[in-house]
């Protein structure tokens, strides 16, 4: 594991480690979206401070792996269970409470790149803000996801 990847507060419970029972489409989606930016489903507001995005996953749905690079946090609109999988070869299963809220800060060069997948029995929402004056500059985003670039 990245030395950095110890100190941020990942949740859940490991449930698996070196990759084990990652298919090779899954290696590949990390791969193929290694510097994707899309941190959400759907990009609700952006200004010159931050970005604020919305993941909205019914069960068994999944939001493809997806790198941060900015300093961000996310609350847990509502309660729910999901699988991730980080790219250091982990897999966990989280469960959220309603408002449950996590903070990350990245150093220069420090990222999180990981997948999240709703395995529980009701749809799964997040609020997830992210801080454009971090250590690291913003990826850039596809024109068409901003909806409100006041």
């Amino acid at each position: 594991m990245s030395s950095f990847l110890a100190d941020l507060p990942l949740a859940g419970t490991l449930i698996g480690t070196d990759f084990e029972g990652w298919s090779a489409e899954l290696r590949a989606e990390f791969a193929e979206h290694a510097f994707d930016g899309e941190v959400g489903s759907r990009l609700l507001s952006e200004n010159d401070r931050v970005r604020v995005w919305e993941i909205r996953l019914e069960p068994g749905e999944r939001w493809h792996a997806h790198r941060h690079v900015l300093d961000y946090f996310w609350t847990a609109v509502n309660a729910g269970t999901s699988r991730q999988h980080t790219f250091d070869g982990t897999t966990r299963d989280v469960s959220y409470g309603a408002g449950e809220t996590r903070h990350f800060h990245f150093r220069p060069g420090e990222y999180l790149l990981h997948d999240i997948q709703n395995v529980g029995e009701s749809t799964l929402v997040f609020t997830t803000v992210e801080h454009l004056d971090s250590d690291n500059d913003a990826l850039p985003l596809p024109a068409h996801d901003v909806e409100d670039a006041r």
